[in-house]
């Protein structure tokens, strides 16, 4: 999924509900006209203030029926004519929405005019507003802006009939940057080679014989390097649960999601990130402000602990979170005196964890304890580079032993919290935590996201309970 092909969608929201509230006032303007009102006088009595309101709520359920009739689909018509029918039906359902709600509330205006106008007016510029995206979107996809770098993998009729649609129309926000006959070990290694270089966005496999277990593996090595991974529709039964379907030269390209979050599901995954981050910052800041002066009292160092770990894709990113550390704690791990004297937790697994580990200071316990030194991730949230859930930040030393099955949990960006830290906590074996975490990366909703939320936070207070029990026990 391109982010022009999201910015694209994203935008034609404000400018259908901008479209639809000037065809109102357009209406309205003609209406009081006195040309118009010298062949029909105005009978009813509604003032322009209240007109305005009322064509504000109006216009966001009109953007509703725009949704239900799949007007912003990401990947939605390419056709003029298929998204003008479009537009006439769920324009002409708004209508009939405001009809009879005149005709139920006595206490809204009676105008069949303005009705009629807005319906027309509003067909014609929500038109040409998105005839004008339209137009601007594939003139950036002929200059190669947003652009799906493709991989095609076939040498059949259907893999032609794919290069001249693709190459023929340029519209349509394809490129093929290398076709290969078959997949065998040499295009493998190839492909490897020009994903490790970022060259390609998706892999199109257009051989209906091909056998499963080579799709499988192709869908695998997709998913690893973190490319999309589309195939020509055949009997085919694919193991994944979230598919798309396009059709290009009427050859039926089925696409393999990872994740639901592509798409709206990723802008609403943001929106909400944005908006509950902001809240927590304001309202934990007193919080976070105690924890950094109780960090400068209790040991030498810096406040804040900054360190390199892979995001999403694969990218590294900065992170900073309260230092629970002493200074250069991090050396440690190389120390073979050190690791000799302590039982790592996590043996056998990319990952190190040390039973009463000595380098955490005395307020870096209470910290850790109460999750407190993850605050300062929130103002990362807030710019975008992780979430409020999700799997967590993963160490470039880590991940470099990665299998490929592990590799998974990089296809969206790190959280806060996520499935496996309320299952488990550090606790959790980490083959577990995999499971987990690709589970919700497989299965995301936004409920999922709020439950896994208040699970977390659920916890403080019984966490508090328990302290308090056992200092009143002793």
């Amino acid at each position: 999924m391109k982010r022009s092909e999201l910015f694209f969608s994203a935008i034609t929201v404000p400018m259908d509900y901008a479209a639809l509230i000037a065809s109102a006032l357009l209406a309205y303007y003609i209406r009081y006209l006195p040309s118009v009102q010298k062949i029909r006088p105005v009978v009813f009595n509604l003032n322009f203030f209240n007109f305005f309101l009322l064509a504000i709520f109006i216009g966001f359920a009109w953007i509703g029926i725009y949704a239900i009739a799949g007007l912003y689909k990401i990947k939605g018509t390419k056709s003029f004519y298929d998204e003008f029918g479009r537009i006439f039906l769920a324009t002409s359902a708004g209508v009939a929405f405001v009809t009879l709600a005149m005709v139920s509330t006595r206490n809204l205006f009676d105008s069949r005019f303005i009705i009629l106008s807005s319906w027309l007016f509003s067909i014609i510029l929500v038109s040409i507003e998105r005839a004008c995206v339209r137009n601007i979107q594939r003139f950036l996809y002929k200059k190669g802006i947003g652009v799906h770098r493709v991989v095609l993998i076939g040498n059949g009729e259907l893999a032609q009939k794919l290069s001249l649609e693709f190459n023929n129309s340029p519209r349509l926000g394809y490129r093929i940057i290398e076709s290969f006959p078959e997949f065998d070990l040499m295009t493998k290694e190839k492909i490897i080679e020009m994903a490790k270089k970022d060259l390609f966005d998706e892999i199109i496999e257009t051989d209906t014989n091909m056998p499963h277990a080579t799709m499988l593996e192709i869908v695998d090595l997709a998913h690893e390097y973190h490319r999309d991974f589309k195939y020509a529709a055949d009997l085919f039964q694919t193991r994944a649960s979230n598919f798309g379907l396009e059709t290009y030269a009427d050859v039926p390209i089925v696409e393999i999601r990872r994740t639901p979050l592509v798409g709206w599901g990723k802008i609403l995954k943001k929106i909400f990130d944005i908006i509950f981050s902001s809240i927590l910052i304001i309202i934990l800041s007193p919080v976070m402000a105690v924890s950094a002066l109780a960090i400068i009292i209790d040991s030498r160092g810096p406040v804040f602990f900054k360190y390199k770990r892979v995001g999403e894709r694969g990218q590294i990113i900065d992170f900073i979170k309260f230092r629970t550390m002493i200074k250069d704690a991090h050396k440690y791990r190389f120390d073979k005196d050190f690791l000799k004297q302590q039982k790592n937790l996590r043996e056998g697994t990319p990952m190190m964890k040390f039973e009463n580990d000595p380098r955490i200071t005395s307020v870096g316990k209470f910290l850790r304890k109460w999750s407190i030194d993850e605050l300062p991730q929130l103002f990362l949230v807030f710019s975008g580079k992780m979430s409020l859930v999700g799997p967590r930040p993963h160490e470039i030393e880590e991940v470099e032993k990665y299998t490929r099955t592990q590799k998974n949990v990089l296809a969206i960006k790190p959280g806060i919290t996520g499935m496996a830290q309320v299952s488990g906590r550090s606790d959790l074996d980490f083959n577990d935590e995999v499971r987990l975490d690709t589970y919700y990366i497989e299965n995301w909703s936004l409920m999922m996201d709020v439950r896994i939320l208040l699970f977390f936070m659920k916890c403080f207070p019984k966490r508090l309970f328990i302290r308090w029990s056992l200092m009143r026990v002793r």
